[in-house]
């Protein structure tokens, strides 16, 4: 009767939707800085550059 119980019981998978959920959440926010960094980079080489330094 508890096992059955326990295999109704779905308490637990919400708990690792909403782990899932952040975590690709994170994935997306690191890909997103990592990109704004390069052209941040390209940026500021671009004006060093400009400057003649």
């Amino acid at each position: 009767m508890n096992f059955v119980r326990f295999l109704k019981d779905e308490s637990g998978a919400t708990a690792i939707e909403y782990g899932l959920i952040a975590a690709c959440i994170s994935v997306a926010i690191i890909a997103i800085v990592q990109g704004i960094g390069t052209k941040l980079t390209n940026t500021f080489t671009s004006v060093k550059t400009g400057l003649g330094g």
